[in-house]
């Protein structure tokens, strides 16, 4: 009798067990089909204006947006610095190399810690400018686009529409097609978009798939323009300025590839202070970002791209040459005998 209640017993919760994995496979479906919550953007309560930059992984935006923050800080200008994008380094070089918390991150854990997130868990500060990180999930995880999603879920419930600045900078990943990192502009939350490029085409491509997703969401009635183009990294060949041109947007400003910037910013060290040496660039950009009005860019087909470049870096000349069957498979394969039955005419 003992025996076969540790049979029943053990057969219970075999049972049980696989109860629970099914009900964390529904929960894990229905999460997976469930739309994206929509985020409200009200009006701010201050004549804000929030820019949205974009550009391609690596290409500069996080030195340039804390760079920009600060000298637009030393102006006396009030400004928040919002890192978007999942690699969370747009901050670090203000803290001095050292990453703050993300405000994904830290939802996580208040939550299940039974806790209300606040400002001072996920905005710090360093002279004047205001930052922080939204994050992202971890590696293989999860959706980085939803994740921006939620982060400015959470900003709103943390007032973010009514906070009092001068400037609030996005900094966005540019090279991923989604609709998390299109947010701004597809919900008329910035004013306005800048995008970083360099005189490279996978910068440029990027650049202009960023004015395609405005034009596409100024056509359906949006309201946001590209203000212009920061050239980084410029060495001079004019390739961004050919693009900027071609779309009708104007460069804002150009930072020269030196040695200087490069080590200097390898260091964590700040160059876009008014009074260092490379402090005028910068307040060049600030006050061409200030001013510049929002356009409706023309964004370029990919051959009118490819033609910015010489042939012999892009192979922009070069004819495609169609395959066809007996490429594909060996002639044996192809040479089959036909089993129509054809009738010879009486």
């Amino acid at each position: 009798m003992m025996d076969g209640v540790q049979i029943n017993s053990e057969a219970t919760q075999s049972d049980k067990s696989e109860n629970a994995s099914s009900d964390i496979d529904d929960a894990l479906r229905k999460e997976a089909k469930r739309a994206p919550d929509a985020v409200h953007t009200g009006k701010v309560t201050k004549e804000t204006q929030i820019i949205a930059i974009y550009g391609k992984g690596g290409i500069g935006k996080s030195f340039t947006l804390a760079n920009l923050s600060y000298n637009l800080a030393r102006q006396g200008k009030k400004v928040l610095l919002i890192g978007c994008d999942p690699k969370s380094d747009t901050t670090s070089l203000l803290f001095g190399g050292r990453s703050c918390p993300t405000i994904i991150e830290t939802s996580s854990i208040k939550k299940a810690a039974g806790e209300d997130v606040t400002i001072g868990d996920v905005c710090f500060k360093r002279d004047g400018v205001f930052a922080m990180e939204l994050g992202g999930p971890e590696v293989g995880r999860g959706c980085g686009g939803r994740g921006i999603i939620h982060g400015f879920e959470l900003l709103e419930k943390l007032g973010f529409h009514d906070w009092d600045f001068d400037y609030v900078l996005l900094d966005f990943l540019g090279d991923v097609v989604c609709g998390g990192f299109g947010l701004p502009i597809a919900r008329d939350m910035c004013q306005k978009v800048i995008v970083v490029a360099s005189n490279d085409l996978q910068s440029l491509y990027v650049a202009n798939n960023v004015c395609s997703a405005v034009e596409y969401f100024r056509n359906l009635g949006g309201n946001v323009g590209v203000a212009g183009m920061l050239v980084n990294k410029d060495d001079g060949t004019g390739e961004a300025k050919a693009f900027a041109e071609a779309v009708n947007i104007p460069v804002l400003s150009a930072i020269p590839q030196h040695e200087d910037i490069r080590r200097k910013s390898a260091k964590y060290e700040i160059v876009g202070d008014p009074e260092g040496d490379w402090g005028e660039l910068f307040s060049e950009l600030a006050d061409n970002m200030m001013s510049a009005p929002p356009r409706q860019p023309k964004p370029l087909t990919q051959d009118e791209l490819l033609e910015l470049f010489s042939s012999d870096e892009t192979g922009a000349d070069y004819l495609l040459d169609p395959a066809t069957p007996e490429d594909m498979c060996d002639p044996a394969i192809l040479e089959k005998k036909s089993l129509e039955v054809v009738y010879d005419n009486v």
